[in-house]
């Protein structure tokens, strides 16, 4: 929130420097993420007079004498229309700094610093600046919007600092505003929150106002109280638009709003002081004398201030007169019934709407406003009903209207008088853990406005109905410890508290370890969200009645893409290899480790399954399936176990190229290659690979012990076989029987696969590399042939493998 210092001065005198008030706000618990002065790039310009302006001869220009006070006189060549002598006009001397402007004198290009130079010949000591050179606009500074030399008034004495004179010494804070303190969500809300964190008196915005005009006949009614516990309105007769004066529209240009014209700028002018968003409708187009409060009909229809036709249902709130919405409910206005040039009445509304339905409408509709992120916060009816006292003394202030008998308050009983809370000093004592004096907690909880009385023990409070907060003791605990200071706590030990060592539980160790053999693998390890869309499920093909399609949808999802609870992996990760690629890193490996939410039932009955998940992905033309292959068995290995593979099909995989991953029988996974129709879907320009395991089918072997195997005292054998085989005899298969086959083997590697002329159609090749470790003696020729014979054996028996010549 945006709060020029300025404005913030109007209700509490500030006699502290900006960064100490920054510390104080933070002390109360509000903290202020950047604090800027207005004109903080513009330095060295003072008032000027021109004394005298003389046309340069064959040009635009003109030689001026301009007094800059104790600066002297400086001749300035000038080419600005509107300079003249006796005019007085802002001088930036040599070595300021000023905003430097593109051609259409408008846009700001820079900050340049002014240095003495020669214009056709003649000598220049500075430059008269415009509004935009030095930072402002029309609304910041009235005459600061012309395309022109910026005009001082007439009494302005020559040489003086031209910031204190156009604002530009004013401060903005950036305020964070927790979520349990919407009071503060406004520059009088904050001015509450320094006054008492700095003991100076409060002075609070006028809410008296004089009835002067005409009533009319009408009727307010609410026909959806549980989405709208307070609506007010109230009407305005003898309406002047016209500009508001210089003082509103510079407040709010400070906070970012551009004036439009008096009435709209009341609105938005007590929506940033109060806190109260509020609407003027124009009262010549509400039909049938009457406005009403309901929930919109399905499919009903409104064009709001944007000139946007939104398609409504009833879970939307909508202002409505006799025939037809004319607002949408805390959001924004209807363009049939906005304020004109010719307006001549309008009636004003400020309502309570509740914050849970003004935002879910707001991201439902993707129609957003300061209203409805005021009113997403939350609003109280103590604000609503002062806000709407407010607007009225403005509407007097500023002449633009009279104001009518004609008001209504429609409620459900609520009241905004102060509400009696009684506690214990001893209990609030006891929260914090140290003693604050009674006297001072007194002094706190009246700087802070809760009308405080002290009897005994028992600390007896008014809580204003705008503090919807203080409901307990800890509440006002909280309260005497932010403005007493944090710094008095003294840090202890809970009574029962024991040191712990600290550190990760077993399967944290286990997931650092399989994350850092990865790692070592020049994996890069990579985050994604918890949910995912419909259409990653779609990319995928899965069928209609997958498993996977039964996710568990978010009730209010941030964005369509992030409304489902991912029950698988793989489309994230996919998504994340072409979002790679789109980017020109055409190789890489990415690991993921994330939980999967499987639900029991649909809808939700209980808790869910949270299983956790590896997803591992590469991509590049140094890839293969036996590069994703090897990421897995790193896994295995990192482990101490061995995966199997099995021939398997997924829907996004490469009918050719998947295999299931089965560890001690059990399936834990699968790998395979990206379909090339997906990876052309998505523009990748290199293949794709995916592997998923679930480590909860892992989790029983987390933990296991490694045996040691001294090395061998003699030297390893090692034999490389080529075998011809049918097409659908696997890796896996291969392997497992040679191993069977053979107890001396301890590593085997497939370093060949060949299909080709040489091989009959039906026929494969495949060559392994496998190392004989001997253990109680040395390996000789004799034995190292009965190890091949049995291996040829088994693989001719079981698999009807031969050996390749």
């Amino acid at each position: 929130m945006l709060v020029p210092l300025s404005w913030l001065k109007e209700y509490v005198d500030i006699n502290v420097d900006v960064d100490v008030l920054e510390e104080k706000l933070f002390s109360c618990g509000f903290e202020v993420e950047e604090k800027h002065e207005v004109g903080s790039d513009i330095s060295g310009v003072v008032t000027g007079l021109v004394v005298s302006c003389e046309e340069i001869p064959g040009t635009h220009l003109h030689l001026c004498m301009v007094d800059t006070g104790a600066n002297g006189t400086l001749q300035i060549c000038c080419g600005a229309d509107n300079v003249r002598a006796g005019g007085r006009y802002p001088v930036a001397l040599e070595g300021a700094t000023v905003y430097a402007t593109a051609k259409d004198h408008k846009t700001v290009e820079g900050v340049m610093t002014i240095r003495a130079g020669k214009l056709r010949g003649y000598d220049s000591f500075g430059m008269l600046c415009s509004g935009t050179e030095l930072g402002l606009t029309e609304d910041l500074y009235p005459g600061a919007g012309y395309n022109g030399l910026l005009e001082l008034p007439e009494d302005t004495e020559p040489g003086m600092d031209v910031k204190p004179l156009l604002g530009l010494d004013d401060w903005i804070f950036d305020v964070s505003i927790t979520a349990n303190r919407p009071d503060c969500q406004s520059i009088f809300g904050l001015a509450r929150e320094v006054s008492a964190a700095l003991g100076t008196e409060l002075k609070a915005p006028a809410l008296d106002y004089t009835v002067n005009g005409n009533a009319v006949s009408f009727a307010v009614n609410v026909e959806a109280p549980d989405l709208c516990p307070r609506f007010t309105a109230h009407y305005v007769s003898d309406v002047v638009i016209k500009e508001s004066p210089a003082w509103m529209k510079r407040r709010l240009a400070l906070v970012g709003c551009q004036a439009i014209s008096n009435i709209v700028d009341i609105t938005n002018y007590v929506l940033k002081e109060m806190g109260q968003p509020m609407h003027a409708y124009d009262f010549s187009f509400l039909e049938g004398s009457e406005i009403n409060v309901r929930r919109a009909g399905e499919n009903e229809k409104i064009v709001t201030l944007d000139e946007k036709e939104i398609t409504l249902n009833p879970n939307n709130l909508v202002i409505c007169d006799k025939y037809r919405p004319v607002g949408l409910a805390g959001i924004m206005g209807g363009l049939n019934s906005e304020i004109k040039d010719d307006t001549k009445a309008v009636m004003f509304e400020s309502a309570k709407f509740m914050r849970d339905n003004i935002r879910k409408s707001s991201r439902a509709l993707g129609q957003s406003s300061d209203s409805s992120a005021r009113f997403a916060k939350g609003v109280d009816e103590y604000t609503t009903v002062a806000a709407m006292k407010r607007a009225l003394h403005l509407v007097g202030e500023l002449g633009c209207g009279k104001v009518s008998e004609t008001h209504f308050d429609v409620n459900t009983g609520n009241s905004i008088e102060p509400s009696p809370l009684s506690v214990s000093i001893k209990k609030v004592n006891g929260v914090l853990g140290i003693e604050v004096p009674e006297d001072e907690i007194v002094k706190i909880m009246d700087r802070l406005g809760f009308e405080p009385e002290l009897s005994g023990d028992d600390l007896r409070l008014k809580i204003p109905a705008y503090r919807e907060d203080m409901e307990t003791y800890q509440d006002v605990a909280e309260e005497v410890i932010r403005m007493y200071g944090y710094e008095h706590i003294v840090p202890t030990f809970i009574p029962t508290a024991q040191v712990t060592s600290g550190g990760y539980d077993l399967k944290q160790k286990t997931e650092l370890k399989i994350k850092n053999a990865l790692c070592a693998q020049g994996a890069y390890e990579g985050v994604h969200y918890s949910f995912f869309s419909p259409s990653d499920l779609d990319l995928i093909r899965l069928p209609e009645d997958a498993e996977e399609r039964k996710a568990i949808k978010l009730l209010n999802p941030i964005t369509i893409d992030l409304s489902l609870m991912r029950t698988v992996l793989a489309p994230q990760m996919i998504t994340s290899i072409a979002r790679n690629q789109k980017n020109g890193i055409l190789e890489g490996r990415i690991f993921e480790i994330g939980n999967r939410f499987i639900a029991k039932e649909l809808p939700l009955k209980a808790y869910p399954d949270e299983r956790p998940t590896l997803c591992i992905g590469i991509f590049g033309e140094k890839e293969d399936f036996f590069g994703l292959k090897g990421l897995c068995d790193t896994v295995a290995d990192a482990l101490d176990i061995s995966f199997e593979y099995a021939v398997s099909e997924k829907t996004f995989l490469h009918p050719f190229r998947t295999a299931d991953i089965i560890c001690g029988g059990e399936k834990i996974g699968y790998l395979g290659q990206l379909k090339y129709e997906i990876a052309r879907e998505l523009d990748m320009r290199t293949d794709a690979y995916i592997a998923e395991m679930d480590l909860r089918s892992l989790e029983k072997y987390f933990g296991k012990e490694r045996v040691f195997i001294p090395l061998p005292k003699y030297p390893v054998e090692k034999r490389d076989f080529s075998f011809v085989m049918d097409k659908d005899i696997t890796c896996g298969e291969v392997e497992k029987t040679i191993l069977e086959a053979c107890d001396m083997i301890t590593d085997i590697e497939l370093f060949d696969i060949y299909e080709g002329i040489q091989l009959p159609p039906n026929k494969k090749s495949m060559a392994f590399s496998c190392v004989f470790t001997p253990k109680d003696e040395k390996l000789t020729d004799q034995m190292m042939e009965g190890y091949v014979n049995v291996i040829l054996k088994a693989l001719d028996e079981k698999l009807g493998i031969v050996l390749r010549f």
